[in-house]
């Protein structure tokens, strides 16, 4: 069964650490990368909100529901090929908006994207 933040289409696997952190990684095929042979920004994107959203769900725990409403990317270096490793972490576990932020690094450890973001909690 996948975890939250897991996208088997988009070939990702996200680790949530129960206490608002959360890892993974992306293997670059051919999917991932538009026309001119580079990473699409939008991938950089599901990265992002899936590993974010990750550690949003482990902290909460299972059964809460969350969304996200805004995410703020900055694109730093284009990659073509290889794996794209994410960390993420709650930076302020407010009662009704979450506020996240990851990096995103190629193979050899230079970073290649960041972002944050928002997520709004859901009252049930």
């Amino acid at each position: 069964m996948p975890k939250a933040g897991d996208s088997p289409f988009l070939n990702m696997e996200i680790n949530p650490d129960g206490a608002g952190g959360a890892t993974g990684v992306l293997v670059i095929d051919a999917v991932h990368r538009n026309p001119y042979g580079i990473v699409h920004g939008g991938v950089y994107a599901a990265l992002a909100d899936n590993a974010m959203g990750g550690a949003v769900a482990g902290l909460m725990g299972a059964g809460k529901t969350f969304n996200t409403i805004d995410l703020h990317l900055r694109y730093l270096r284009p990659m073509r090929e290889g794996t794209i490793s994410v960390r993420a972490t709650v930076v302020k576990p407010g009662r009704r908006v979450i506020q996240a932020e990851c990096a995103m690094q190629g193979d050899d450890g230079k970073l290649v994207a960041t972002a944050t973001a928002s997520f709004f909690v859901v009252e049930d």
